[in-house]
């Protein structure tokens, strides 16, 4: 364990920075977290509130190169890219495309196996440690289809889960009405994954883990930071008000830490993707389960606030402003898997965050190559809530010089 008298700062006030900090104080460090916004604001607070460890598949393969296009032009697909756009993000998309090679895929999706596989258990430990497992709820998860004629689809993947450990169960008829009685007619089958978690509520689990880091005598800032200097034995981190040296310095900073990369000499091919979503307030509309849907691409949740509703992927940059039109095909889906929401009177409010995504679809956990004092946890894309505990573990352990239980290899900051 670290001497008490070294310190740590942890860039970024997200989930996995604000696991990044607790992790670090249990370690025994002094630790100041840093963000321009409060705690919690950014894609943590967004999110479905699912657990997704069965996604275990990088986002580029053959099968979605030959779906993309069909998904850009329906006009409630799950992709956007807005056309002026396309000329900068073609660099990345070159990249996506190279990452659908088999062997590519086959080597991510090993990583994500590892990785997923640890993150229950991680997330179990974090919040023991602050006293808040009932947080986390094993509620199981549906993923669901509506085509009668993409049964073969559901057994192939239960078979593609059971071959990395993930047990499911096919649910038609009676069985899926049992799962989950508000669902609507038109779905024909499901796949149940029994053994998969939510969080009662995102935000809410971000306060927490805040209290308990304030609880612990961590310190916030709440400043944008403008630089970072690191050498042998510090890191200099530089906001508008002061510069601040620390023994270390973790950065958690999602779709911003491209340009603090930048800072130290570091170019990785990060985009950041836009995510949209509903919650409704829906408390006569009773949800077991997550639930996801296979041919719309999008997730449903049942959380303390409401119903969550979230999908689209929208690969625009930071600065375009959200477009109606994404709120207006989630309510379309939902009301398609269930058609209780066709209610006007329901209260619905939408949010729009920004996911860090990377071509390879595999997060960066690791040292700067020439400043051991200079570590990274992001680029999580859909996964940083389910990956956020298990990377906090990880990154501190590449900090105190400790073994790990994942390979990180494949997580370098300088694979690309």
């Amino acid at each position: 364990m670290a001497p008490c008298s070294q310190t740590v700062a942890v860039v970024g006030a997200g989930v996995v920075g604000l696991c990044t900090a607790l992790e670090a104080q249990r370690n025994g460090f002094q630790v100041t977290l840093i963000d321009r916004d409060e705690p919690g604001l950014g894609a943590s607070f967004g999110n479905a509130g699912y657990l997704a460890t069965e996604l275990i598949d990088p986002l580029s393969t053959s099968k979605t190169l030959y779906s993309a296009l069909s998904m850009w032009i329906n006009p409630h697909g799950p992709l956007s890219i807005p056309f002026g756009y396309i000329h900068r993000i073609m660099p990345w998309l070159s990249r996506f495309i190279v990452a659908a090679h088999p062997k590519t895929v086959s080597y991510g999706r090993t990583a994500l196996q590892q990785l997923n596989q640890a993150a229950i258990p991680a997330w179990k430990r974090c919040l023991a440690n602050i006293g808040a497992t009932d947080q986390l709820v094993q509620s199981g998860y549906l993923l669901v289809w509506e085509s009668e004629d993409k049964l073969e689809d559901a057994k192939a993947h239960a078979a593609h889960m059971g071959q990395w450990g993930i047990k499911t169960e096919l649910v038609q008829g009676k069985r899926l009405k049992q799962l989950e009685p508000e669902i609507a007619e038109n779905i024909n089958h499901a796949l149940y994954f029994p053994q998969a978690y939510r969080v009662k509520e995102p935000y809410e689990l971000t306060n927490i883990l805040f209290s308990a880091f304030e609880a612990n005598g961590g310190t916030f800032i709440q400043k944008a930071v403008d630089g970072i200097v690191p050498n042998t034995n510090k890191v200099l981190i530089q906001t508008k008000m002061a510069t601040i040296e620390f023994d270390y310095a973790i950065i958690c900073t999602g779709a911003w830490s491209k340009k603090l990369l930048q800072l130290v000499g570091l170019e990785v091919p990060l985009e950041a993707e836009r995510g949209y979503h509903l919650t409704i307030d829906a408390k006569d509309i009773k949800l077991n389960h997550p639930i996801g849907s296979a041919e719309r691409r999008f997730v449903m949740c049942p959380l303390d606030s409401g119903l969550r509703v979230v999908g689209m992927t929208e690969l625009g940059g930071l600065q375009r402003k959200p477009v109606k039109r994404r709120f207006d095909s989630l309510r379309h889906h939902s009301r398609q898997l269930l058609s209780r929401l066709n209610d006007p009177a329901l209260v619905v409010s939408e949010w729009a965050g920004y996911r860090s995504t990377l071509p390879d679809s595999l997060p960066i956990i690791d040292k700067h190559p020439h400043y051991d004092r200079l570590l990274f946890a992001f680029g999580n894309q859909h996964l940083g809530l389910t990956q956020a505990a298990v990377s906090a573990e990880l990154v501190v352990s590449l900090m105190t010089s400790s073994s790990q239980f994942v390979n990180l290899e494949p997580f370098r900051v300088d694979r690309f």
